[in-house]
């Protein structure tokens, strides 16, 4: 976890993985290159490690922000998950693109069940919010999972923009 951590920042701090180095992480936690090796066996093994981890980090905002709001409340439940995946996508610029760019290896590892990939529980964590809200007499035009799945590529969408030109995005919107 504290070679994840110390990664996690690098990369907050270089803006992408290209500068992220094992001696660099190394040095960060205060420990030699060849213990890294330990636990990753490559820069490759390091980099998808911390794809899951930002995709925890990712998933427990959601959930807290899911939390933060009442059971029955199913409509707002949607909207503070979305905000906070747009917050996540909008404060860690570099993490989200290492995230979105990094999806081959994610998708080999799980290709028998993709729901079980990082992005696939995330995915669910939507649907099953879209579930709740037909649950609680929601008509929706669409299936839940279409309606998650389209709102969810319309929010990737919206941070996709923003990252190619945030001075013409509004940082507080969602």
């Amino acid at each position: 976890t504290e070679i994840l951590v110390a990664a996690a920042r690098l990369l907050s701090e270089l803006g992408g993985e290209e500068g992220l180095t094992i001696r660099g992480v190394a040095r960060a936690v205060g420990i030699a290159p060849a213990s890294i090796y330990q636990h990753f066996a490559d820069k490759a093994e390091l980099v998808r490690g911390l794809v899951a981890y930002d995709y925890e980090l990712l998933a427990a905002r959601m959930e807290a922000a899911e939390e933060s709001v009442p059971a029955e409340d199913v409509v707002a439940r949607v909207r503070v998950q979305m905000a906070a995946y747009w917050r996540f996508a909008i404060d860690n610029p570099g993490h989200y693109r290492l995230i979105f760019n990094n999806r081959q290896h994610v998708r080999r590892e799980h290709a028998d069940d993709p729901g079980t990939s990082p992005l696939g529980k995330v995915v669910r964590r939507i649907v099953t919010a879209f579930e709740r809200c037909e649950q609680a007499g929601f008509e929706l035009r669409i299936p839940a999972r279409r309606a998650a799945i389209t709102v969810f590529v319309g929010a990737h969408g919206r941070v996709a923009l923003y990252h190619a030109a945030p001075e013409q995005g509004d940082r507080k919107s969602t």
